[in-house]
């Protein structure tokens, strides 16, 4: 289908919007201001030839410097920020505009001051908005700027040192977070990438200092690393793993190679062509002295808002050490423990941020990318001007380095910087855009991913590259080779690779209908039942059958349910039923029964569609309350039972039923877990071992992220509501005690008692009583999470649920042996594998509480030093900060 052609029905209509818009762009672009117009030529630079633009754009600049010096500046720094491919060539820009010719006054007056100054002083007061506001890329990026200008000779090396050494010294501070020091690092370590050549010959180098300011750091944080690895080794805690490189390691060794050859390698794959210029004399054209800077502290919002338990209920994200995947050879994708290699993806991590408004743009700049790194970085395309063969040549395959470095941003852990669907969105208009040259990188990497399942392949970035396969496929006609995957058919059902066929599979019936999918796989899994059904999915009524005891008593309420009955008239005929039951059979669990058929019939005329559902839940939301009351937990848990067996054959579904139950509060959100957690499988055996895998995780998810967004909602109507009230105040102030909003011409002024207005406002009393009880509620799902973890993979002694493969599976040894795993051995792994991934995703509010949740989790095994007790202790104690 052709998304581009144009829509053509109401073709007069058309075509009058067609000219009307015509007409008002046409109008925009002839009232533009002489500012806009020289902004947009300093943004739109090198859109050609960016070696031949950037003397006539410094010409330009100089004619125009007088009245237009803020606009200049402005457009250079939009431009670094926004376009971080280009900063050479701007620094170039700036390198001209610093000579002695571009003297902004009168060169018979001494001492002239370049427009390269005037700019830099200019954009310097930018830069220090950019670091008040800790907005941490905007401050990098002008710091490469900076580095490259460095190298031109505008920016002395001795101010550009000490710029660099103020970031270092972020890392040495007390208590210093990981996401503040890494961001600082990030700063200071690719400013001497870029500069450290310069900066190395100087009197005044610091270049061992800020290195090992760096490495220390990195160190005191190798404990975390383990646990957000894409490649999980429960037996190992080593903080390197093949197939992924961390952030800081590969700062390292890039900048402990440029310090051993002594900063002789400069960052070769990108240009700089203000060398070409002739060198600046430091008397007619000093150097620009950088202003000394204070990196200024985190803010920390302190709202007044600690939970009952006295506890911060503030949350502030926690940020994790960055393992990004590797898919490819260092001979097809740069290696980013190289200089280039790590720029090169920084550039591609700051295009793919910058551009999350416009995936568009980002796919065909991200293909464009050669253009402004030096011939030979990547492999010339087919039809392209042919390039003379150069032995130092490193000819990287363009396509598969982006989608190397956009799958390893998806897959970093807990979580990315995007949202998922951005990064799908992105590789699927890289595939249009060059479908020749992208779709076999993508194609590799779906390969390598999915050979990467059975070495380990962390539990979330597995589901995550489930959510690309499926949606990518279903870009794409889910043309996929599945008779590559035929041979894994042999191995146990619950093996990884398994899995992902059976969850791939399931998502693309989702986005599709079974019988396409069904049609698109060969016939060796056509016929296995874990990895399509040979029914579709839907709804599965457990009273259809006429046969069943409960038949009749199930129509009843059907057919009032779908003659659109009153709740009071289906209210009295469950009530008949039920008295009818209590005679009938008095050795059955009565109430369960008629929970179960009034659910099961509300869910059948819901099944339709998702606002036949909604419908159905909101004309009969007295029936729902009336049958589970707020404290009835029993009640509750057999609502979700009767959910999860009507939608067994569309697990989907089951998700979709329980957020709304938990939106109407027919259940709440710990109720969710506490079911997830004493739902047992396989069978309905009580003493079988309780597992966590994809399905159950999306369900806690679901239930989580309900209280925790509770809870967030409720500290915003908080805030707003005491502003409010401070704005009532200090305007009542402002008016000299009154009240100025009942004042009467002869009447008398009654004066405003703050007291008064502080405590008598029902509205945040009410809203502060709904925090405090919405956080109480938070603290117990929690609990209940990490309580149910704990008694799944350390049960004591005496608890219902024990787990023999909970040790086995952490050990060394038995990792080696995991190709003769069975299906209970690969439950269990894949459990240990959401424990983890628990803890790191919700460990800000894990801190939080950390106190009371691990009084009340660990008690049962307070003191044990099983194998499985010290691990499920280490991953907690490395989560909330508290390993030794």
């Amino acid at each position: 289908m052709n998304y581009d052609r144009h829509y053509r029905g109401g073709g007069g209509r058309r075509r009058y919007r067609d000219r009307e818009d015509y007409d008002t762009h046409d109008r925009r672009r002839e009232y533009e201001s002489p500012e806009q117009i020289l902004k947009n030529s300093i943004i739109k630079l090198g859109e050609v030839d960016p070696v031949q633009e950037v003397p006539r754009l410094a010409k330009q600049l100089c004619e125009d410097a007088t009245s237009m010096l803020p606009t200049i500046s402005e457009g250079i720094r939009i431009a670094v920020t926004e376009q971080p491919y280009k900063i050479p060539y701007y620094a170039a820009l700036l390198r001209l505009l610093h000579g002695p010719s571009s003297s902004g006054t009168d060169t018979s007056t001494a001492q002239p001051s370049s427009l390269g100054k005037q700019v830099l002083d200019d954009f310097w007061k930018g830069f220090q908005g950019y670091l008040d506001k800790l907005s941490w890329r905007d401050v990098r990026l002008c710091i490469h700027f900076f580095a490259h200008l460095t190298v031109a000779q505008v920016i002395s090396t001795e101010s550009m040192a000490a710029l660099l050494q103020s970031f270092a010294a972020v890392l040495d501070e007390f208590g210093v977070s990981y996401g503040r020091g890494k961001h600082a690092a990030l700063c200071a370590s690719e400013g001497l990438m870029i500069a450290g050549a310069v900066i190395q010959k100087s009197l005044s180098s610091n270049t061992a200092e800020i290195i090992a300011a760096i490495h220390s750091f990195n160190e005191s944080m190798a404990s975390s690393k383990n646990l957000v690895q894409p490649l999980t080794s429960l037996a190992s805690s080593s903080a390197t793993i093949d197939h992924a490189d961390e952030l800081l390691d590969s700062v390292i060794a890039v900048l402990k190679a440029l310090e051993a050859s002594e900063f002789a390698d400069p960052p070769a794959s990108f240009p700089q062509p203000y060398l070409e210029y002739e060198d600046l004399d430091p008397v007619s054209s000093p150097p620009f002295e950088l202003p000394s800077i204070l990196v200024p502290p985190e803010v920390i919002e302190l709202d007044g808002l600690p939970s009952d338990g006295g506890e911060d209920a503030q949350v502030k994200r926690d940020e994790w050490p960055e393992f990004w995947f590797r898919l490819f050879d260092n001979s097809v994708t740069p290696d980013p423990n190289t200089v280039s290699g790590f720029l090169i993806r920084s550039n591609f991590r700051d295009m793919i941020d910058i551009f999350e408004i416009n995936r568009k743009e980002c796919a065909r700049l991200l293909l464009e990318y050669p253009k402004w790194c030096v011939l030979g970085t990547f492999k010339p395309r087919a039809g392209g001007p042919v390039i003379e063969d150069d032995p130092s040549a490193n000819n990287w395959q363009l396509e598969s380095a982006i989608i190397e470095a956009t799958l390893g941003y998806l897959f970093l852990l807990p979580e990315p910087g995007q949202k998922p669907i951005y990064f799908i969105a992105l590789i699927t208009e890289l595939c249009k855009l060059s479908p020749s040259t992208v779709g076999p990188a993508v194609g590799k990497s779906i390969r390598r991913l999915y050979s990467c399942l059975a070495e380990g392949l962390d539990v979330e970035v597995a589901r995550r590259f489930v959510e690309w396969f499926s949606v990518h496929m279903s870009n794409f006609g889910f043309q996929w080779v599945w008779k590559e995957w035929i041979p894994d058919l042999v191995l146990p059902d619950n093996h990884p690779k398994r899995a992902f066929v059976r969850r791939a599979v399931e998502s693309e019936i989702r986005l599709s209908y079974h019988d396409r999918i069904l049609k698109a796989l060969p016939e060796a899994m056509q016929e296995d039942p874990n990895v399509i059904s040979s029914q579709q999915p839907g709804p599965d009524p457990e009273y259809e059958e006429p046969s069943h005891p409960y038949h009749d008593a199930y129509h009843s309420i059907l057919s009032l349910l779908r003659g659109r009955s009153r709740a009071e008239e289906v209210i009295a005929q469950i009530d008949s039923l039920k008295t009818t039951l209590d005679t009938s059979h008095t050795d059955m669990h009565v109430d369960s029964i008629i929970r179960s058929l009034a659910i099961q019939s509300l869910l059948s005329i819901g099944s339709r569609s998702f606002s036949h559902f909604l419908n159905a839940i909101e004309r009969y939301l007295p029936l729902l309350r009336g049958l589970a009351s707020p404290t009835d937990l029993d009640a509750k848990r057999d609502i979700l039972a009767a959910t999860a067996a009507f939608w067994k054959r569309n697990k989907h579904m089951i998700g979709i039923v329980f957020d709304k139950l938990m939106q109407y509060q027919i259940v709440d959100p710990t109720d969710i877990v506490a079911w997830i957690f004493n739902n047992t499988a396989p069978g309905d055996d009580v003493a079988n071992p309780v597992y966590i895998q994809a399905f159950e995780w999306e369900l806690l998810k679901g239930a989580l992220d309900k209280a925790n967004g509770r809870v967030t909602i409720a500290r915003k109507k908080v805030a707003a509501l005491r502003k409010e009230q401070d704005d009532s105040i200090a305007r009542a102030k402002a008016s000299g005690g009154a009240d100025v909003g009942n004042m009467e011409v002869d009447g008398e002024i009654k004066p405003l008692k703050q007291d008064e207005s502080a405590n008598e406002n029902p509205q945040l009393t009410t809203a502060l009583k709904a925090f405090t009880s919405l956080t109480r509620e938070q603290r117990s799902v929690l609990a209940k999470t990490l309580e149910g973890f704990v008694a799944c993979l350390s049960p004591a002694p005496g608890d219902t649920h024990q787990n023999a493969h909970s040790k086995t599976v952490i050990e060394e040894h038995a990792w080696e042996r995991r190709a003769s795993w069975t299906n209970d051995e690969w439950r269990t792994w894949e459990t240990w594998g959401w424990y983890r991934h628990f803890c790191r995703l919700y460990s800000p509010y894990l801190r939080n509480y950390s106190t009371t949740l691990s009084t009340v989790a660990f008690v049962k095994i307070e003191g044990f030093t099983t194998p499985t007790a010290q691990s499920v202790k280490k991953i907690w104690d490395i989560t909330t900060g508290q390993e030794a």
